[in-house]
């Protein structure tokens, strides 16, 4: 199947929806999803989860064949994840806890290759054809098609959002709301004042650079609140809400039994 890449929808202006994928990653979940949840894409949350590269390649093509995109989100921690995850079939990486422009710049600098960046050069990954791909259209593509999207989640962040969204090879500035709310002393209250300043400021630094931004909701208000100031990526719910979700509806579907 076809996919269109959420870089692509993105650079279209067009609303995308993602669901945050780690704790339950069966493939035929994964396939449930693409079947009949209406969403685009799925992330994979390595950051939290641990995500296997196995998993990661299963998962993506298990995504790919329902016509879903994938990233995965990770710590900042390393050049070799970065890689790996794009090697096994990912079409990009989200990274977490962000604190710097600079440190923004290093994870584009792992994402790609000569002359954008430094990424390590091997084609025998699901993005290079497994080989077959000729090595200079593979860094071309690769560079040019690479998504990259940068978490927006600590006071460092805020303050140097206009920075990073100003980063040739960053595509995506992605808010995290409850981290965001903790590192601005309000933890859990994602209407305060500083989270909603917050807010406005990345959604201006995105519109002043020509940059898209997302990020994870916490309800249809929070939702209303996000698209309203511009939010074009948004993630209402992950695998394990799901599943709360659907036991709380078999409960309310047969009363009788659970009371």
């Amino acid at each position: 199947m076809t996919v269109t890449t959420l870089k692509h929808r993105l650079q279209q202006g067009e609303l995308v929806r993602v669901l945050g994928v780690g704790r339950v990653m069966h493939h035929s979940i994964l396939q449930m999803i693409g079947l009949s949840g209406g969403y685009h894409g799925l992330w994979f949350d390595q950051e939290h989860c641990g995500v296997s590269v196995p998993e990661i390649e299963i998962g993506t093509i298990a995504a790919r064949a329902h016509g879903m995109d994938t990233f995965v989100r990770i710590a900042p921690t390393d050049y070799a994840t970065v890689t790996q995850c794009m090697e096994a079939g990912s079409s990009g990486i989200m990274a977490a806890q962000i604190e710097s422009a600079e440190q923004a710049e290093e994870i584009v600098r792992w994402a790609k290759f000569y002359p954008r960046g430094a990424r390590g050069l091997n084609s025998g990954g699901w993005d290079g054809d497994f080989g077959n791909m000729p090595l200079a259209e593979f860094c071309e593509k690769a560079n040019r098609d690479s998504f990259v999207a940068i978490q927006i989640e600590t006071a460092g962040a805020v303050e140097d959002c206009e920075k990073i969204a100003a980063i040739d090879g960053v595509d995506l500035l992605f808010v995290g709301p409850s981290d965001l709310s903790q590192n601005l002393g309000v933890t859990g209250q994602l209407f305060h004042e500083k989270c909603i300043s917050a807010i406005d400021r990345v959604a201006a630094a995105c519109r002043q650079h020509g940059k898209q931004w997302g990020a994870v909701c916490a309800g249809a208000d929070h939702a209303d609140m996000l698209l309203e100031k511009g939010c074009k990526m948004i993630s209402p719910t992950a695998d394990v809400k799901l599943v709360q979700l659907g036991l709380a509806a078999v409960e309310q579907a047969y009363p009788k039994l659970f009371n």
